[in-house]
């Protein structure tokens, strides 16, 4: 059976990592193209004791979603003999899932496409053009804020112990001369992520990046935030009393 650490980190990958899948089919002129036309349900799933675990992905003539529920008949399927290996594919590591519909080559080769596409994420991946820079801090700042909701939602000590003592508060990121921005909503323990800015109201703190080329090293952990807000590459606009959080 998984152990709640292999449980934690699969609902990451799943809620989090394949939603900005997204972003690729949108901005990504070449992936664009390729999914165009392709009207398919792509399954991930983990065989464990306690209940099978994984989500499917649904590509319809260029819009895209991740519905978090398996279903009897995609289209492909990744099999997993166990959660632990579905994280590991998922984090690069060389393991082989059994394939079902492997026969449609086609597709088959696009989703695979796409899957490397998202090693783009991995921190020591640096982008080759000014249009991959873009899509790596924006696929990386959504699946921050709804990384960080997922851990809350899963029930995290130390997030839930955070989120728990706040009134509705938000925290929003986005970067300068872009339309980058996403956000977190938090309200006594209860948290939702949304990507775009916070319209409502001003948020109660904005973490702004000067530009795509300050935004990458920080969301790297090249260099930390207080750093980076020395060197003019962060603008931190909020509360005082958020430094004492």
């Amino acid at each position: 059976m998984a152990t709640p650490q292999e449980l934690l980190t699969s609902r990451i990958i799943l809620r989090a990592v394949l939603p900005v899948i997204k972003v690729m089919v949108q901005d990504d002129p070449a992936t664009k193209r390729r999914f165009a036309d392709v009207t398919s349900k792509v399954q991930f799933l983990a065989r464990d004791d306690g209940g099978p675990v994984g989500t499917h992905l649904i590509f319809d003539k260029g819009n895209f979603e991740v519905v978090h529920e398996l279903i009897d008949n995609p289209d492909l399927q990744f099999s997993f003999s166990s959660v632990a290996k579905m994280n590991g594919f998922f984090s690069g590591k060389p393991v082989l899932p059994m394939i079902k519909g492997f026969t449609k080559i086609g597709l088959l080769v696009k989703v695979l496409g796409i899957m490397l596409g998202l090693k783009i994420l991995m921190p020591d991946t640096k982008p080759k053009t000014p249009e991959q820079a873009y899509r790596k801090v924006k696929m990386t700042l959504y699946m921050i804020s709804t990384a960080l909701s997922q851990l809350n939602k899963s029930g995290d000590p130390e997030m839930v112990k955070w989120t728990t003592k706040q009134p509705e508060r938000v925290y929003q990121w986005s970067v300068e001369g872009t339309d980058i921005a996403c956000h977190l909503i938090v309200k006594a323990g209860k948290t939702k992520a949304g990507r775009g800015p916070y319209t409502r109201r001003k948020p109660f703190v904005h973490m702004i990046f000067k530009d795509i080329d300050s935004a990458l090293p920080v969301l790297a952990d090249q260099i930390d935030t207080v750093q980076a807000m020395a060197k003019g590459m962060v603008t931190n606009d909020g509360s005082p009393e958020y430094c004492g959080e």
